[in-house]
């Protein structure tokens, strides 16, 4: 177990999983439990059932399939916000829909990822969601870009608009709005991941925002001051 994988706590992170297909809750026990700083707590095959156990289960994140039996992920993740503010919800799911995401990201996902995403990718956004970020697939994040721009580019602001934020700030909302995962935009900047989680972080603050989503609406509605 790496230290940088470790919540700052000293305790791995407890992942627990809603989804209807069993042969998929057990890969994803069995990936859960051989990824570094985090631990498989509980999987569910459908929302009634996770909703009954997760307050006695108290994971750190959830992963949440959108396409339930009976209640909805979308749904299953509004009532968690409820029972358990602190655990966060991050959508796996096979589907692109932009409303799917919008209405997620509305209800109080962290994040939304594709289950055809790379592992390395899903270990990433579970440490990410568990820091605060909001982990979501470049293509899916593309899709929410065109759902909020209306896929018109004259909503693009000007640099005037992004007044708060600081030239390095600019760049990383940029490559953010246009579905850059963190570790891509580090790579890209030379910089560490931390470090850009940092630089996030801050311009969430500045932006009096709480979430990737929150931002790219205000960057692309040319919205900020």
């Amino acid at each position: 177990m790496t230290k940088e994988a470790v919540d700052v706590s000293g305790e791995p992170i407890r992942v627990a999983v809603v989804e209807d297909d069993a042969k998929l809750r057990q890969t994803l026990e069995a990936f859960i439990n051989r990824s570094g700083g985090m631990c498989f707590v509980a999987g569910y095959g459908s929302a009634e059932a996770a909703l009954q156990a997760l307050p006695d289960d108290r994971p750190d994140i959830v992963l949440m399939d959108i396409r339930l039996p009976g209640m909805s992920g979308v749904e299953c993740v509004a009532h968690l916000r409820k029972l358990l503010p602190a655990t966060k919800a991050v959508m796996l799911t096979a589907y692109e829909d932009a409303d799917d995401v919008f209405q997620s990201l509305t209800v109080g996902a962290y994040g939304y990822l594709l289950k055809s995403a790379e592992p390395s990718r899903l270990r990433e956004a579970i440490r990410e969601a568990h820091q605060g970020g909001s982990p979501i697939s470049g293509s899916v994040a593309r899709k929410l870009v065109d759902y909020f721009r209306g896929a018109s580019p004259a909503n693009i602001p000007a640099d005037d608009d992004l007044a708060p934020l600081s030239p390095r700030e600019v760049e990383i909302l940029r490559l953010l709005a246009s579905g850059h995962a963190y570790k891509q935009i580090a790579d890209d900047l030379g910089a560490s991941i931390n470090t850009i989680r940092t630089h996030i972080k801050r311009i969430y603050e500045k932006l009096h925002v709480h979430s990737r989503t929150e931002a790219i609406r205000l960057f692309h509605g040319r919205g900020i001051r």
